[in-house]
């Protein structure tokens, strides 16, 4: 996956979580839908951790395909 690939489908989540959002106006507290969230907000902190190391190694003229996707634990585990 490449960066624009990457940063399309950053904007894919965040526009599937706004959707939900707005479905979502008005309604109870709904553990299901929390959870999908929750989902999508940890993808989306991978992609962007993924796109960050990619940027870092283009930057220093190393080749940003030999990076990896991190796990939901590592990214999550991040100090802000």
């Amino acid at each position: 996956m490449d960066d624009n690939e990457i940063r399309a489908k950053i904007d894919e989540l965040t526009e599937q979580e706004k959707r939900m959002r707005a479905e979502a106006e008005g309604s109870g507290p709904d553990d299901e839908r929390h959870a999908k969230l929750h989902e999508l907000d940890v993808e989306r902190d991978r992609l962007w951790d993924l796109l960050r190391q990619r940027e870092a190694r283009e930057e220093f003229h190393q080749d940003p395909d030999a990076v990896s996707e991190r796990d939901a634990d590592t990214v999550e585990g991040y100090q802000q």
